[in-house]
């Protein structure tokens, strides 16, 4: 075989395996499903959920598919889901710019959306809930159907995660949704899914909830329950973090009672932990209307959340950090014909990975070059694992080429949010490696098979100088390949 005849052979790979998947005459739908700030730890499947979390139909989906154990959808709100909808991470997100936040603009010729060639590819495309991505929400152009939240309006409206939220349909004028807002976007999303029982194109549905983000607002039905549970508190809230870069050491989002307990803590986790419990019945209620319209079989669900959320962590109430306990988010596969149910995968993934392999998934070639690695790999043998580390980056409110301008003039509070600062992270293997966008800020560096919670900064010991060196060279090759054109502007870290 020549090389030009073998380079297609083994690029068509992965499309010719999902042929026997799915009827010939159809691709298979996908419903992507998108909740907000939702931790990993809030999904009673998972290992490190609290011991009286309840979530069963999210647990039952992860039966009968693959759930990932380490995934970083994002960092926060705005730049995970663009990377959701571009592929790529927010140093590559060129022309986006915030103009009053939460409001956004950009440029979709520059930044083109991949739905958009979902539909030039026999796809219809639907888009319901959340978009935190400005006025100009695609319809027509990414959307065939769209109900979206765009946060526009009344100045009400911008935190009308649950009650009183106003949305545009079909990218027409903004009225009221009605309800609480998690169970209507499952019946908008519920009457889609029916509707489509009969149609002779498949469906890519992009279903954003607003749920759990603050305020953290429960159904009324599930108000009462958790009420006698006993929340743990994470050792380190109050700190201190003598290995911890100076600005982390002894930061705290919480007030000690005089009982050395954070004041508020039992009642918000509860709370946050209640709003949860919508999003499971609306998982469950989904699945539900997939099998009663004949449709489970060829339809890929993808769960995921933007990132995760802490609760006391590392002093943190929120997410932003490059830590597991600030942005794991719970991820969950299933493919008919292709994962097998129950299995799980200990890779480290992220939201840009989840874009390419919904490309794979539906064998549509990509128009442009994707940050993300295929899962493919991962969801015929969990036990895979992938060439490339994974990384993830949060430049804060910068993104593309104002982050070189930026650093640039050096304006290092650019890159700060609310006493944190902009990073960039690597996962190889069981190492995770983080470098800060401040000058004179040591680097760090965590073993997570050891020290899973991040406690112990290996960047400061000295055994670890000759991995460190090793570590911080390959985040910047793996960077460069990701079109990263800032490394050469970066402050160097401090020298320990």
């Amino acid at each position: 075989m020549n090389k030009l005849l073998k380079y297609y052979f083994y690029s068509l790979l992965p499309l010719l395996s999902l042929l026997p998947l799915f009827a010939a005459d159809k691709k298979p739908n996908i419903l992507y499903i998108f909740t907000d700030d939702q931790s990993h730890r809030s999904v009673s499947s998972y290992e490190e959920a609290h011991d009286w979390v309840q979530t069963p139909h999210i647990d039952k989906l992860a039966e009968s598919g693959m759930s990932f154990t380490h995934c970083y959808t994002g960092t926060w709100c705005q730049p995970s889901r663009l990377s959701a909808l571009t592929g790529l991470l927010q140093h590559a997100a060129n022309s986006f710019k915030i103009t009053k936040y939460p409001m956004a603009s950009y440029d979709p010729k520059k930044l083109p959306f991949f739905p958009a060639v979902l539909r030039k590819n026999g796809y219809e495309t639907a888009c319901i809930g959340k978009w935190h991505l400005g006025e100009d929400v695609g319809h027509g152009r990414d959307w065939d159907y769209s109900v979206i939240w765009d946060r526009g309006g009344p100045r009400k409206n911008i935190s009308a995660y649950f009650h009183n939220t106003l949305v545009r349909t079909n990218g027409g004028e903004r009225k009221a949704l009605g309800g609480y807002s998690t169970d209507r976007y499952t019946e908008l999303a519920v009457d889609y899914i029916e509707d489509k029982k009969d149609s002779p194109k498949p469906w890519y549905l992009w279903l954003c909830y607003g749920g759990v983000h603050g305020p953290y607002t429960p159904a009324d039905r599930h108000k009462d329950i958790y009420t006698d549970v006993k929340v743990d508190v994470p050792s380190d809230v109050f700190g201190p973090r003598p290995t911890k870069p100076e600005h982390l050491k002894n930061m705290t989002r919480w007030k000690k009672g005089e009982d050395g307990v954070p004041k508020g803590f039992d009642k918000q986790v509860k709370k946050y932990h209640r709003a949860v419990k919508s999003l499971d019945d609306g998982v469950g209620k989904l699945m539900q209307a997939l099998k009663e319209s004949g449709q489970l079989e060829n339809t890929i669900v993808i769960f995921t959340s933007d990132q995760g959320f802490a609760w006391g962590q590392h002093g943190s109430k929120e997410k932003w950090l490059p830590y597991d306990a600030n942005i794991r988010a719970p991820l969950i596969i299933k493919a008919p014909g292709l994962t097998q149910a129950g299995t799980i995968s200990s890779e480290a993934v992220n939201g840009v990975d989840i874009v390419s392999t919904i490309h794979d998934l539906s064998t549509v070639q990509t128009e442009w070059k994707m940050h993300g690695r295929s899962l493919m790999p991962l969801l015929k043998e969990p036990e895979h694992k992938l060439e490339s580390p994974m990384l993830l980056i949060n430049t804060t409110y910068q993104y593309g080429q104002m982050i070189n301008d930026e650093l640039k003039k050096k304006n290092y509070d650019a890159f700060k949010r609310r006493g944190l600062y902009a990073w960039m992270m690597m996962r190889d293997g069981k190492y995770k490696y983080i470098r800060h966008f401040k000058d004179n800020v040591i680097e760090e560096l965590y073993d997570l098979e050891k020290d899973p919670e991040e406690l112990n900064n290996l960047a400061v010991n000295p055994e670890y100088k000759t991995l460190l060196k090793k570590l911080r060279a390959k985040n910047i090759e793996e960077f460069k390949k990701k079109d990263a054109s800032f490394l050469e502007l970066l402050p160097p870290p401090k020298s320990i």
